[in-house]
Formats: structure tokens, C-alpha cells, sequence
């Protein structure tokens, strides 16, 4: 299977199963990191027995938070190895990660049974996912978008951000259908173990399927010609200029992606004054809305380039972000909130559709994954992964219209970057088709 894509371009049937494969792996390794956040409520109290339900939310918080933290460090090496070893190797590493993270939080053993060991299994289950995580962005980013080809890279790379969104929804769906089958009882003493095992089996799955793919052109004609080696003091020494643009284009999107997703179900109940089910109706309705849109813009792109889908995103984003997030404030109309929400997700989307396919283009083969991977993680780790936090504070201070302008700074400073970059649809270092 490989000796073609070594040779030539891809066939038809390598590009399809070659899409399957990394999206589909996508999105279970999605799935496996909001599973911990779905299900927290009911496993705390086995890993953190002492204290009060709070005490216990904030531990398992902070174990969330270490395994955000690993994910620039999992970029950075995983981003190398898949840049040395192939993205077919990065890939597959990567799911092995999850699997095996995921499993040891569903088969360790409560606090009660081996004490401060059943913690330390967890903390260590979610470093491993953190490393994963923070490599699959940057592998599956590449893998998607040198296998695609030319006329229809950004529709394919956008399925990225549809399993992404799919896998969060997965999650709920998962969290759902075992509170409508299972007593609280069950639920609390071992069903909770229950999605952790199957976000297992399904990395088992996607482990086989990941190992039968063809390597992309790309990186063996790369590895052929004696291309120099993966590594950060060669992406920054070398490429500085493109790991900057990393950075700055994915700091607006990634604040707005989080302020409109995770963070927008607290503020529609917190600020707003809406009802815990409506808010999570309207989170889920809007999502999955927003999820089938990224195939579309994808296409979009392929058709009249990647920069003005950012440029869309950045303009309409500094226009609209205020007025959207003052209305939501004082809403208390379900469907007008909906209505907000879904206009915010559909500005967003030209950022979130294109932004993989975006870095993959701006570096050549031999350093691609870890420039995809190392720049975007630290971004999403400095603005994505601290939204919520910074929208929190800011209204604990009374000065909650503080974060829709700090929103729209970063957005601003993100449109410069669009405006001043070449458009990479047309400059692609994707030579191969």
C-alpha cells in the first residue's frame, strides 16, 4: 500500500481511508479527554474521599488541569517523533496514549482500597492523555492535510475540528444515556467506569485501523531527499517567523472558540439567568449546528482561498463579539439566546474550519508537525485554556463587559495576522498533491 504513495500520489481509496483513519481517531481521543470532565461528578469522591463535594471538584479539577498543562510538552514530542518517524507512527502513538490512559482510570482502584496510590494513578493517567492530546492535534493536523490533495485540503482537514466537537458531544451523549439506564447508586459505585472502558476499546480500535495506513507522500519523499531533523532549536532558528504566526493567528480563535463553547453553558446560566437545562440544550443544539458547518467552509476555502474565511472571522469577530455577549447578559428568551450563540459559532468558523489545514501549509515536510503542533498548543494552553478563567474573573471583580473586550482585543490582534499573511491555499509548502 505504501510503494504507491512512495512513488506517486495517493489513489482515491489510500485518501478516503486515510481520512477515516485520522478523523476517526480524532474524535474517540476527544471523546476519552471529555469524558474525565462528563463524569467527574461521580468518580471525585473515589480518588478524593476527604472534604466536601467542592473539595473534592477542585482536586479532580486540578488533575485536569495538569493534563492541559502536558499538552505543549506532548506537542513538542510527539510533534518531533512524527516529524522523524512518520505521521502514521505519531498517530499511532498517540491513540496508544489515550488507550492506555483511559483504561487505568477505568480498572485503579478507589482511594478506600490502595489510598494515595488511587490519586497518583489518576494524575498519571491524565499526564499520559495530556501528552496525547497534545500530540494528536499536530499528527492528525499534518497526516489529514498531506493526504487530502491540492483542490480539496481544506475540506478534508476540517473534519479536525467536526470530530473534535463530535467527540465532546459523544461524551454528553454517553453521560445521558447511562443516567437514563443506571440508578444514581450505580452510577456512583461503578458506572462511572463504564465510559472510560469504552473510550479503551474504541483507542484499541482506531490503534489497528491507525496501523494499516499509508504514510503520506510528503514525509517520505522528505525523509528521502535527507531533509533535516525535527527539533525545537531547528523550528525556532530556522522558522521563527511561521512558529509567530502560529501563535498569533490561533490566539483570537482559540479565545473565541472556548468563550462561544465551554465557557458560553456557565455564562447562560451565571450572566444571563437561564435555566441548567436550557443552557445545556442550547450548548448542544449550537454545537452540533456548528459542527456540521466546518465541512462547508472547508470547501469554501478550496474554492476562494484560505484568507478570506480568517479575514471574515477576524473583522466580524471584532465588530460583533461586544454586542452578542452584552445581549446574551440581559436575554432571557431561550431562542434569542440560541439565535446569539449559534451567530457567534458561525463567526468563529472561519477560524476553526481552516485553521489545521492553515499551519500545515505555512512549513515544509521535515519540521511540519512540530510546527503545527508546539506554536498552536502554547496558544491554546495561554488563551484558549485560561477564557473561562479570565471570563470568571472578571465578573467575581464586577467588571464582567471586560472580558467581551479582551475577547475582541485578541481577535484584533489575530486579524492583523490575516490581513499581513500571505494566502497559504495559494503558497502552500505542500508540494505534493
Amino acid at each position: 500500500m505504501t510503494a504507491s504513495i512512495e512513488t506517486g500520489a495517493p489513489t482515491q481509496a489510500q485518501r478516503l481511508r486515510a481520512i477515516i483513519g485520522g478523523s476517526t481517531g480524532n474524535l474517540v481521543e476527544w471523546y476519552d479527554w471529555y469524558a474525565y470532565a462528563a463524569f467527574t461528578l461521580y468518580f471525585a469522591p473515589h480518588f478524593f474521599p476527604g472534604g466536601d463535594r467542592t473539595a473534592q471538584l477542585l482536586s479532580t479539577a486540578g488533575v485536569f488541569a495538569v493534563g492541559f498543562l502536558m499538552r505543549p510538552i506532548g506537542a513538542w514530542l510527539m510533534g518531533v517523533y512524527a516529524d522523524r518517524h512518520g505521521r502514521k507512527s505519531g498517530l499511532t502513538l498517540s491513540v496508544a496514549l489515550m488507550c492506555a490512559g483511559s483504561l487505568l482510570i477505568a480498572v485503579t482502584p478507589g482511594y478506600e482500597t490502595i489510598g494515595v496510590a488511587a490519586p497518583a494513578l489518576l494524575v498519571l493517567a491524565r499526564l499520559m492523555q495530556g501528552l496525547s492530546i497534545g500530540g494528536e492535534y499536530g499528527a492528525s493536523a499534518t497526516y489529514l492535510s498531506e493526504m487530502a490533495g491540492k483542490n480539496r485540503r481544506g475540506f478534508f482537514s476540517s473534519f479536525q475540528y467536526v470530530t473534535l466537537i463530535a467527540g465532546q458531544l459523544v461524551a454528553i451523549c454517553v453521560l445521558l444515556l447511562l443516567q437514563a439506564t443506571l440508578t444514581e447508586a450505580q452510577l456512583d459505585a461503578w458506572g462511572w467506569r463504564i465510559p472510560f472502558f469504552i473510550g479503551g476499546l474504541l483507542a484499541i480500535v482506531v490503534f489497528w485501523l491507525r496501523r494499516g495506513l499509508a504514510e503520506t507522500q510528503s514525509f517520505t519523499v522528505a525523509k528521502a531527499a535527507g531533509a533535516p531533523k525535527s527539533g525545537f532549536v531547528e523550528l525556532i532558528t530556522n522558522h521563527p517567523r511561521e512558529t509567530l504566526t502560529v501563535m498569533l493567528l490561533t490566539a483570537g480563535g482559540t479565545i473565541a472558540f472556548y468563550a462561544y463553547s465551554i465557557y458560553m453553558q456557565k455564562f447562560l446560566v451565571n450572566t444571563s439567568g437561564l435555566s441548567r437545562e436550557v443552557a445545556s440544550q442550547i450548548n448542544a443544539a449550537t454545537l452540533f449546528v456548528f459542527m456540521l458547518l466546518q465541512p462547508v467552509a472547508g470547501a469554501l476555502s478550496d474554492r476562494i482561498g484560505r484568507k478570506p474565511l480568517m479575514i471574515g472571522f477576524g473583522v466580524m469577530g471584532l465588530i460583533c463579539t461586544y454586542p452578542i455577549f452584552a445581549t446574551l447578559a440581559v436575554t432571557k428568551d431561550p431562542l434569542i439566546a440560541g439565535l446569539l450563540v449559534m451567530a457567534g459559532l458561525v463567526i468563529v468558523t472561519g477560524y476553526t474550519s481552516i485553521n489545521a489545514v492553515v499551519k500545515a501549509e505555512l512549513f515544509p515536510a521535515h519540521i511540519r508537525a512540530l510546527g503545527v503542533a508546539l506554536p498552536y498548543a502554547l496558544a491554546n494552553t495561554l488563551f484558549g485554556g485560561t477564557a473561562e478563567l479570565v471570563a470568571l474573573w472578571f465578573k467575581q471583580a464586577g467588571m464582567e463587559q471586560a472580558f467581551y473586550i479582551y475577547v475582541t482585543v485578541m481577535i484584533a490582534i489575530s486579524l492583523v495576522v490575516y490581513v499581513r499573511m500571505r494566502d497559504t491555499a495559494k503558497h502552500s509548502l505542500i508540494r505534493e498533491d
